[in-house]
C-alpha cells in the first residue's frame, strides 16, 4: 500500500513547472521561480530531491547536473490526492463526494462544464464496452 502523499506550496510549483516544461534541472527551476519566491538554487534541489524520492519525477544525469522530468501525469497526482483526501473520512459514502463536487461545478466556466461533460461521456463509453 502507498504512503499518503503529501505535497507542500514549493513541491506543486515545482511539479507545475516540471510538467510545464517537460523536464528541467535546478538551476533552470530557480530561474523559472526560484528568484521570485526568495530561495535558493539548493532549496530547488532538495526540492527535486525530494520528489524523485516520492516518485514523482524521475532524474537523469547530464554533464554536471540533474534532469528531472515527470514520472506521473499531472491527472494521475491529481486523482491519488483527490482519493486520499476522500478515503480520509471514515464513511466513505459517494454522495458527499458528489455534493462537494456539485458545489464547485456551480462557479465553473462554461468551458470548464463542457469539458466534465466530455469526461463524463467518455467515462460512460468507457463502462459499456467492459
Amino acid at each position: 500500500m502507498k504512503s499518503a502523499l503529501k505535497l507542500g506550496d514549493l513541491e506543486i510549483a515545482t511539479l507545475e513547472a516540471i510538467w510545464a516544461r517537460g523536464d528541467a534541472d535546478a538551476r533552470v527551476l530557480h530561474e523559472h521561480f526560484g528568484k521570485s519566491r526568495g530561495i535558493s538554487l539548493s532549496t530547488v534541489q532538495s526540492t527535486l530531491e525530494r520528489l524523485q524520492r516520492k516518485g514523482l519525477l524521475t532524474r537523469e544525469k547530464v554533464s554536471h547536473a540533474y534532469v528531472y522530468a515527470p514520472a506521473q501525469t499531472r491527472e494521475t497526482v491529481m486523482a491519488r490526492l483527490v482519493d486520499e483526501a476522500v478515503g480520509r473520512f471514515t464513511h466513505r459514502k459517494g454522495e458527499g463526494l458528489l455534493a462537494a463536487f456539485a458545489g464547485l461545478t456551480a462557479s465553473a466556466t462554461p468551458e470548464t462544464l463542457a469539458a466534465l461533460e466530455q469526461l463524463v461521456a467518455e467515462a460512460r463509453k468507457a463502462q459499456s464496452t467492459e
